[in-house]
């Protein structure tokens, strides 16, 4: 439950100098690159009938203890047997938020028994997970209802219908990895960012909605990109590889307008057009706090998003167990700075490409050729990771088959 502001006791914030120093300290958390995670959302479908629509009350018995508040405000919300937690997006998307762990293999064993416990209830519910990025079978519906996603809903309205799509029909897969030291946040941010394009296009899952072909290899980014530019283009520019991520982070959240304005009362729609800078100014009756700031902070979905961590959030959900792929390329790309080196030198010339990549996928020559290179450089790191000889092996054939698929271009 979220704290009313007239009870929060967070620390009062009125000049965007104590805002930046606030930032820097909660957002770019440096330390030796030793932790990955991985956040996991699936579209929920009736496995008889997936175009079905999935009412909250099947969702909340399905899931007993371990919904979320925002489904069952009396839930206790238990974490799954081994450390995730669920949650639901706007349209009954499901997701499960991982403890990070210091190996990717046990990351990758714990996650497998968090999504089999979760499956197992949703069978016994005849209820089954979705295997792209996109809802294929409905159009957009809302589910879970806040006073969040309400206000969220009346912000992207303005703009047109993409945010419905994005908050009911979209489910994405987010690898986090550490900021790490002092000197290598600003190449392991850029490579953050510079190896996104080429990868969306390697896993671009989310080509059909509601029946149809969308025209786009990955409909779920489109939707993304269509939303807000001031709240979800990307922080880093390309070429600027040795730019300050933290001067840039600040400057890009308090030019952010605000999307939630939390009160007592089911309305939360702020003034339009409001940022957290002119808060800062005294734009609204009160000043802000440093935990507004932080909830400012979660409205505002760039690729990558720091977090304390570097969260990337490009990617589609994968069908069945390729979500191992995308996160065992990642964290080999980043398992040290030699290659996070050659991911952002190959990265590099299509990092401005989003666009490309959502509509084309890897039918774009010049974003094949880039993913094809990540994954061969991914192959080639496997081994650091040190995975359990069955998963190296069967992540390793996956990976493989996703290089073939780039050097063929295919969509």
């Amino acid at each position: 439950m979220v704290t009313s502001p007239e009870l929060d006791r967070s620390a009062i914030l009125r000049e965007s100098a104590a805002a930046g120093r606030h930032l820097a300290r909660i957002c770019f958390k440096t330390g030796p690159p030793t932790y990955t995670g991985v956040e996991l959302e699936w579209t929920v479908h009736d496995a008889a009938d997936p175009a079905r629509p999935v009412d909250p009350v099947r969702l909340r018995a399905a899931l007993g203890p371990h919904s979320p508040v925002t489904l069952d405000p009396a839930s206790p919300a238990e974490p799954l047997r081994h450390g995730g937690t669920v949650t639901l997006e706007p349209g009954g998307q499901l997701e499960i938020s991982t403890p990070p762990r210091s190996s990717t293999g046990a990351l990758i064993q714990a996650t497998e028994a968090d999504i089999a416990q979760v499956t197992g209830l949703l069978t016994a519910a005849g209820l089954t997970l979705g295997r792209s990025g996109i809802d294929p079978h409905r159009r957009p519906r809302p589910v879970v209802d806040t006073p969040r996603y309400r206000a969220m809903r009346r912000a992207f309205d303005r703009r047109g219908p993409a945010g419905r799509t994005m908050m009911y029909s979209t489910a994405g897969l987010q690898v986090c990895l550490d900021i790490g030291e002092p000197d290598q946040v600003a190449p392991r941010w850029a490579a953050a960012h510079a190896v996104g394009p080429p990868l969306l296009a390697a896993f671009a899952s989310a080509s059909r909605h509601a029946g149809r072909r969308t025209g786009w290899a990955s409909a779920r980014m489109a939707a993304w990109l269509a939303i807000d530019p001031t709240r979800t283009r990307p922080v880093w520019v390309p070429g600027n590889v040795d730019e300050d991520p933290t001067t840039t982070w600040i400057r890009y959240v308090l030019a952010a307008p605000l999307l939630c304005l939390r009160r007592r009362g089911p309305d939360w729609a702020p003034p339009p057009g409001v940022t957290f800078a002119d808060w800062l100014d005294g734009a609204l009756p009160r000043p802000p706090t440093t935990d507004d700031l932080d909830y400012h902070v979660s409205t505002l979905f760039p690729p990558v998003r720091p977090r304390g961590y570097l969260e990337l959030r490009y990617l589609d959900a994968q069908p069945d167990r390729d979500w191992r792929l995308p996160l065992a390329v990642l964290s080999a790309l980043f398992a040290d700075a030699g290659t996070v080196r050659a991911a952002y030198t190959i990265g590099a010339p299509v990092a401005h490409r989003w666009s490309a990549a959502a509509r084309h996928g890897l039918s774009d020559p010049t974003l094949a050729a880039a993913a094809a290179a990540l994954l061969d450089l991914a192959l080639a790191a496997l081994p650091r990771l040190e995975l359990p000889a069955g998963t190296h092996d069967e992540v390793q054939r996956g990976v493989r088959r996703r290089l073939a698929a780039a050097q063929r271009g295919d969509r």
